[in-house]
């Protein structure tokens, strides 16, 4: 099991998300409850057809932090 870091952004529709270690994945849905399922779909769909046609899964590398400021 590895975990790969979704952004979820709103939109001027509804909402999206991607997941940046793997290029190409992205969904878009009218609530945050539906792109993350979206994406988790998506994600495993992927990975899937990645093995596949015999290519490689990439490692999971990107990460998140938050960081606060003054305004």
């Amino acid at each position: 099991m590895k975990k790969f870091l979704v952004i979820v952004e709103k939109s001027s529709t509804g909402w999206e998300a991607y997941a940046p270690d793997l290029p190409g994945v992205g969904v878009v849905g009218k609530s945050v409850e539906i792109v993350k399922r979206l994406i988790k779909e998506a994600i495993e769909f992927h990975i899937e057809s990645l093995r596949e046609h015999g290519e490689e899964v990439p490692e999971p590398t990107t990460s998140t932090t938050y960081v606060e400021v003054a305004f």
